[in-house]
């Protein structure tokens, strides 16, 4: 009795996994990450930082930038998110005065999104977190001269 009750559970096992194996793992897509449209503004040590993000469409979301200081733009970035053929999504940075640089989500639900490239210089990593309030915690963090350093940016939806 024991011998064919280890049987079965060794059949089991093996068609259960079987099955599992054959589940498709589920992939957040750029509509995960729709509730990244819309303005975003932070105001922060005297700079406005403010984001305008483009909904989902064609395979990509499209977001632009601008830091103004006393009046004038003191730093501007164009950001595309884009599904790549397997599935991976893809944010690609070019931010004014720098090589433009492409992170891969890792983390990517109706909340967040964690983006990351663990070769580039700084950041490795940028993050976007929804807040039960509305407001959006967008951060950047990673090694910087040997430190860990995390840069936050807290914005509140800004008006059309």
């Amino acid at each position: 009795m024991k011998r064919i009750l280890f049987t079965l559970i060794l059949v089991g096992g093996a068609a259960f996994g079987s099955f599992a194996a054959d589940l498709p793992a589920t992939k957040p897509t750029l509509a995960t990450l729709a509730w990244l449209t819309g303005s975003w503004t932070c105001e922060k040590n005297g700079r406005v930082v403010t984001e305008h993000w483009l909904a989902p469409a064609g395979g990509t979301m499209l977001q632009v930038g601008r830091t103004v200081a006393k009046g004038k733009t003191v730093e501007y970035e164009f950001v595309v998110l884009h599904e790549e053929g397997n599935g991976d999504i893809l944010y690609t940075a070019k931010p004014s005065g720098q090589p433009e640089a492409t992170f891969k989500l890792v983390r990517g639900t109706a909340t967040e999104a964690a983006f990351e490239n663990l070769e580039h210089d700084f950041p490795q990593r940028v993050l976007y977190t929804l807040k039960p309030d509305g407001t959006l915690l967008a951060a950047i963090e990673g090694t910087k001269n040997g430190q860990m350093r995390r840069v936050e940016f807290p914005y509140r939806r800004a008006a059309p």
